[in-house]
């Protein structure tokens, strides 16, 4: 490897270690360090499907109800999410995100914000546009 690829895998590792360090920050603001990769991809499933059943989480996690049931039982001693019942049939249960669900299924975009904060924080307007335009340019 020459000596601009270290370069820039040091510098892109320094950039995944600051990102991984605000998303760690915002599980602690939530009281959540000990959170996992999957169930933060949970709830980020949740979050990406509106009216979301028992059902229909499994099928789009590729998990069994059961296993769906063990995990949205952990999400509601978690304060995570909560159950809500269906108006029109009150058979059907809607796993809902609480605003702690919320946060945590958004952390990985509030992370990069805050990334983001910091770069703008280090570095002046032209080193910013010149960061845009570099970056525009990788594929």
């Amino acid at each position: 490897m020459n000596e601009h690829n270290e370069h820039l895998l040091e510098a892109l590792e320094r950039l995944l270690m600051m990102k991984n360090e605000c998303s760690c920050s915002i599980f602690s603001e939530c009281g959540l360090s000990d959170m996992t990769v999957r169930q933060i991809a949970y709830l980020k499933a949740i979050s990406g499907q509106g009216d979301v059943t028992f059902s229909r989480l499994a099928e789009i996690t590729n998990n069994s109800k059961p296993t769906i049931t063990e995990m949205v039982n952990r999400f509601v001693r978690m304060n995570c999410v909560y159950r809500e019942p269906c108006r029109d049939d009150g058979r059907i249960l809607y796993i809902r995100l609480t605003d702690k669900g919320k946060m945590v299924a958004g952390a990985e975009q509030a992370a990069l914000r805050r990334v983001v904060e910091r770069m703008v924080d280090s570095l002046d307007d032209h080193e910013l546009e010149t960061l845009i335009r570099i970056l525009g340019k990788v594929r």
